[in-house]
């Protein structure tokens, strides 16, 4: 009787058992990885931030002034009428007669502005100061002053080259302008200001 072959066998020869422990006690095996580790370019470009610790950059910094302009003008005199005019017209004014020179007195008061500088001679009028005459030392012909009531304010009448006369109306120290406005323009010494006797208001 010829020998029988296991059916459900499969050839010794291309069979392989796998066997599963069930031992906890028993080593699994390891799988062997690559033993050098996977590099991922995680960089950047870094923004460098310089801070300075010192002491000196945390201190604020004060600009001196510049030095003063040789064409900057410096101011003798700048004001408006003395006030002594516009308070001896008020109390004048009570009567008809003289309240047109009182209307004068106050308009001169609140709108009329004179400024001496070492350049020009300026006056300033109107109700926002728009009417504005300006005038350089050099065009000064002559200059005569008027004393008012008892010499405390008076007028400066100036002369230009041109004839034009300028007529400065309660001017307050009135003989110290005048020297002033001689000395600049150039003209005649100092005490030979023309002097007309004291005139009314």
């Amino acid at each position: 009787m010829a020998s029988s072959t296991p059916i459900l066998s499969p050839p010794s020869a291309t069979s392989k058992s796998l066997y599963f422990s069930t031992n906890p006690s028993s080593k699994l095996i390891s799988t062997n990885f690559p033993s050098q580790p996977i590099s991922v370019n995680t960089s950047r470009p870094l923004t460098k931030l310089n801070v300075s610790s010192s002491s000196a950059a945390n201190k604020p910094t004060l600009k001196t002034p510049s030095s003063k302009p040789n064409d900057q003008e410096s101011i003798f005199f700048d004001g408006g009428a003395h006030y002594g005019d516009l308070l001896a017209n008020l109390i004048l004014g009570f009567t008809l007669f003289w309240l047109p020179l009182t209307l004068a007195a106050v308009s001169r008061a609140l709108f009329l502005r004179y400024r001496f500088t070492d350049l020009r001679v300026t006056v300033i009028s109107g109700l926002t100061g728009q009417d504005r005459s300006d005038f350089s030392y050099k065009v000064i012909k002559d200059v005569k002053v008027v004393p008012r009531f008892i010499g405390e304010w008076g007028d400066i009448i100036i002369t230009l080259k041109d004839g034009t006369i300028v007529d400065l109306r309660s001017v307050p120290k009135f003989r110290e302008i005048s020297k002033y406005v001689l000395s600049m323009a150039g003209k005649t010494a100092v005490p030979d200001v023309q002097e007309a006797g004291a005139k009314g208001f």
